[in-house]
């Protein structure tokens, strides 16, 4: 008995068919903060579109902390204020007065030495006594050296350093509160790209890590044909040439051939046959949209490339 092999039609039409795969690209999504997880928003095999929240975190937590941010930033800012604003007019009277309470010490106890160094020459004051008038007045005069130099400190204010210290810790605390309120933000898991989701991997009440896989999501747009070409077919497919995807149930679209390898390697096993084993092929990857969700990752396809097609 003899076979024969049907011929592919576009073959026979002078166009180049090459034997491809659907290549879906994938991504394992998962939050950025830790956290006890309250909503899964959907399931395995549902649509999704970029920014729909797929998933959340319980906020408490990190409510709090952004509570706890605000209230030492707000205290650290009521610090820089009363440091800018410098001395209250009440703070330098008062410092005033120590120095005149001080000054007035200060003359008593000059006298007092005064006198006793008057009787000490006469002979009617002993010489402990002498010393200790003696060690009053030095312990008044420094104490109005020391009012003084407060009262000098206090009409001046704080100096710029530590004006400059307050406010690089201000700084500090209120990045700490913007930091608090990301990581709110962060408690919520949304879509980067339109998809389908193909694991869910988590459940709600379950404790995650960051960057723990929760949804597996596979990008629905664009899609990606991987194909190889053999080397004196190369110069019949051009880097963006329109080309018809087929599939095996004669459904067609329409892509474009995106990436064309530069190196060439050994024909991969999926597609060899004994007579290729030892064939070099280049691989191509065909960009193509598929609204309808007839693709699926691994499918077979045919993609046929038309050379003297010049549709835009």
């Amino acid at each position: 008995m003899i076979w024969f092999v049907r011929p592919d039609p576009h073959e026979q039409e002078g166009h180049l068919v090459l034997n491809g795969n659907v290549d879906i690209r994938q991504v394992n999504l998962g939050f950025k903060v830790s956290g006890r997880i309250e909503t899964l928003v959907f399931d395995e095999g549902d649509r999704v579109v970029v920014g729909d929240l797929l998933a959340s975190l319980e906020p408490q937590d990190y409510e709090n902390e952004i509570a706890l941010a605000e209230a030492r930033a707000s205290q650290r800012s009521a610090a820089v204020a009363a440091l800018e604003a410098g001395s209250r007019p009440e703070e330098i009277e008062r410092a005033r007065a120590r120095v005149a309470e001080a000054e007035s010490a200060l003359d008593v106890a000059q006298a007092t030495l005064d006198r006793v160094e008057h009787l000490a020459q006469r002979g009617f004051a002993s010489r402990q006594t002498q010393d200790e008038a003696l060690s009053k007045r030095n312990r008044a005069a420094a104490q109005r050296q020391a009012a003084l130099e407060e009262f000098s400190l206090t009409r001046q204010g704080p100096r710029r350093e530590e004006i400059q210290q307050g406010r690089a810790a201000l700084g500090a605390e209120r990045a700490a509160a913007s930091l608090a309120r990301q990581r709110l933000v962060d408690a919520n898991l949304y879509a980067p790209s339109d998809g389908i989701i193909l694991t869910r991997a988590r459940e709600a009440g379950a404790i995650v890590g960051p960057g723990e896989t929760v949804f597996t999501l596979a990008h629905t747009s664009p899609m990606w044909i991987r194909a190889y070409i053999e080397e004196p077919d190369l110069e019949r497919a051009d880097l963006g040439a329109p080309v018809t995807v087929l599939t095996e149930g004669a459904r067609k679209f329409r892509g474009r051939i995106a990436y064309i390898s530069p190196t060439a390697e050994f024909t991969p096993k999926s597609v060899e046959t004994r007579e290729q084993r030892t064939s070099l092929v280049y691989r191509i990857r065909v960009r193509v949209e598929d609204q309808t969700g007839i693709l699926k990752q691994g499918m077979p396809v045919s993609v046929i490339v038309r050379p003297n097609d010049r549709e835009s």
